[in-house]
C-alpha cells in the first residue's frame, strides 16, 4: 500500500487535505504521521515514503520556505501534483467555557497570522502562542485546565473533545493553500519528454551581479506566449547577494514554447533544475 508522508499531528490542515485527496482520486494509500515538513521529504528522498503532501504557499501568508529551500537542494525529489485548498480557521475550546475569559490562543504561526483581524478584535489582551501545528494547539488546550483556546480545524478540535467557540474566523475568506504532492525521482531519470500537465516548475540560479538578467530570463517566457503564474526568489546560500529563483509556468502555450523557452532560460542560469510538469487539483 502507498504511503504518503504529512505533517501532523492529527488534525492539521495537510491532514484534511491529504483525506479529500485520497477520496478524490480513489486511491489506496496510508497516511504517515510526520513531525515537521522536513521530515516528510528526507522520508521520500530516502525511500522510506512513496510520497509526501506539503504546504507551499498560502495566499494570504506567501510562501512556506522549508519546502522551496528542500526542494531547490534535491536531485532526487518531483513534484506530481498540485492540491489548492480552501483553508477554513476554527476558535476551539472545551465545552462550556466562556470566550469571554479566554486568557491565552494556541495556533500555528500562518494561521495566527490570518487570524490578526479577528483576534484584535475580540480577544486583545489574550496571550498569543505559536505552537508546530494546529493540531498540537488542540492538544495543548484540551489538556489544560485553564480558559484557553485553539485556532486549528474543526477536526482537530473534535479530535481532542473540543467545541467549536466561532468558525471560518479567518480575516479574507479568499484563504487557500497549495499543496505539492512530491514523488522520488532518481538521478538517472530520463528527462521530462512532455508537457502532458497545468503546470511546470523550474528553478535556476542566475548573475545577479549583471544588469538586466533577471529581465532577460523573463523574456524569454513572455516572447513565446508562456504565462508564469508565480516567481519567488530565495538566497543561493553561497555568498550574500546569491538568489535563486523559482518560476511557475502554465503549459497553455505548447510544447514547443515551452521547451524552447526552458532551454534558453537554461543558457542564461549558472544551474537549472525542472522539478516535473503536474495536474492542479481545487479541492
Amino acid at each position: 500500500m502507498k504511503k504518503l508522508g504529512i505533517l501532523g499531528p492529527k488534525g492539521t490542515h495537510s491532514e484534511e487535505a491529504a483525506l479529500w485527496l485520497k477520496k478524490f482520486s480513489r486511491e489506496d494509500y496510508r497516511l504517515e504521521i510526520c513531525a515537521d515538513i522536513f521530515e516528510v521529504l528526507t522520508a521520500v528522498k530516502e525511500r522510506r515514503l512513496d510520497a509526501g503532501l506539503v504546504p507551499v504557499e498560502n495566499s494570504l501568508e506567501g510562501s512556506i520556505n522549508i519546502t522551496l529551500d528542500t526542494l531547490a537542494r534535491s536531485d532526487t525529489l518531483k513534484i506530481s501534483r498540485e492540491l489548492v485548498w480552501k483553508v477554513k480557521n476554527f476558535l476551539m475550546t472545551k465545552p462550556l467555557v466562556d470566550t469571554k475569559a479566554i486568557k491565552k490562543i494556541f495556533s500555528h504561526a500562518q494561521p495566527l497570522a490570518q487570524c490578526r483581524k479577528f483576534i484584535h478584535e475580540n480577544f486583545p489582551d489574550a496571550e498569543i502562542i505559536s505552537t508546530t501545528s494546529t493540531a498540537r494547539a488542540a492538544e495543548l488546550v484540551a489538556a489544560s485546565e485553564e480558559n484557553f483556546a485553539a485556532i486549528c480545524t474543526e477536526r482537530a478540535g473534535k479530535l481532542n473533545g473540543l467545541a467549536i467557540a466561532a468558525k471560518d474566523i479567518q480575516d479574507n475568506p479568499n484563504n487557500f493553500t497549495r499543496f505539492f504532492e512530491i514523488t522520488y525521482r532518481p538521478r538517472d531519470a530520463s528527462p521530462i519528454e512532455n508537457f502532458d500537465g497545468d503546470k511546470v516548475l523550474i528553478i535556476c540560479q542566475i548573475d545577479g551581479s549583471r544588469a538586466g538578467s533577471l529581465c532577460e530570463v523573463l523574456q524569454e517566457f513572455a516572447s513565446r506566449g508562456v504565462n508564469m503564474t508565480r516567481i519567488e526568489s530565495r538566497p543561493a546560500r553561497t555568498i550574500l547577494g546569491a538568489y535563486i529563483f523559482f518560476f511557475d509556468l502554465e503549459t497553455d502555450a505548447g510544447e514547443e514554447a515551452l521547451r524552447e523557452s526552458i532551454k534558453a532560460v537554461y543558457d542564461r542560469s549558472i544551474w537549472l533544475k525542472n522539478l516535473g510538469v503536474f495536474p492542479v487539483i481545487h479541492a
